[in-house]
């Protein structure tokens, strides 16, 4: 065998070695198989309270007709007054009760006009009204959400059914990817409470943000 030959075997042998130990390490951040659930967890669509760009971000999966959301919520706006600039929280929905989906076009024509968190805190207020399990009275969450100052006209409304039905086709599918079965469900830097409490989400975050300094 010649000395070229050698070298070119040579060659060959490194290559394929090279290519198996790429394959073995390559770093787990790169896995395909991360990037759909990752993806799934924050959409450009999304609406975000506090900071558009905090370094820790709070996903969580609402739905506008769950008690447990409501009882949570104080506990999330005392949050991002606490961390303010350093938290934010990102909505994602979670239609899983009936007259939940209309309940999203309220809140998307809300979003639309600039009013997203005030009618957010009126109609989670005023839950018990018009969330009733199985007759949702979806008038009157129209008409709390028109006196906490949305424009309710027929436009503004077929404007935000139909947006509403894209946000909400979207975050179903990312429900389905992640298995979500209950609300509110939270995320926190991308990991999963490891105990569905508000002082278990409060010390999460804080330890996040910790981490960071």
């Amino acid at each position: 065998m010649t000395r070229q030959k050698t070298w070119l075997i040579s060659m060959a042998v490194g290559a394929v070695v090279a290519a198996v130990l790429a394959y073995l390490f390559w770093p787990a951040t790169q896995d395909p198989s991360t990037q759909p659930v990752q993806a799934s967890l924050v959409r450009p669509h999304s609406p975000v309270l506090g900071a558009a760009h905090a370094p820790v971000t709070v996903v969580e999966f609402f739905d506008p007709s769950c008690e447990a959301c409501r009882a949570f919520h104080p506990f999330v706006k005392r949050l991002l007054l606490d961390h303010d600039g350093k938290v934010r929280v990102v909505i994602r929905y979670a239609p899983f009760h009936k007259g939940s989906d209309e309940a999203v076009a309220i809140l998307e024509a809300a979003r639309e006009q600039g009013r997203y968190e005030a009618v957010l805190s009126a109609l989670l207020e005023r839950q018990p009204e018009w969330a009733a399990h199985g007759a949702p009275d979806l008038a009157l969450a129209w008409q709390i959400a028109t006196e906490a100052g949305l424009d309710t006209s027929p436009e503004r409304r077929q404007s935000a059914t139909a947006r509403a039905r894209i946000v909400l086709e979207q975050d179903v599918a990312d429900l389905n990817t992640l298995g979500i079965e209950k609300t509110p469900t939270f995320f926190v830097n991308g990991q999963p409470l490891a105990r569905f409490h508000p002082d278990e989400l409060r010390a999460q975050v804080e330890r996040e943000l910790k981490a960071q300094r």
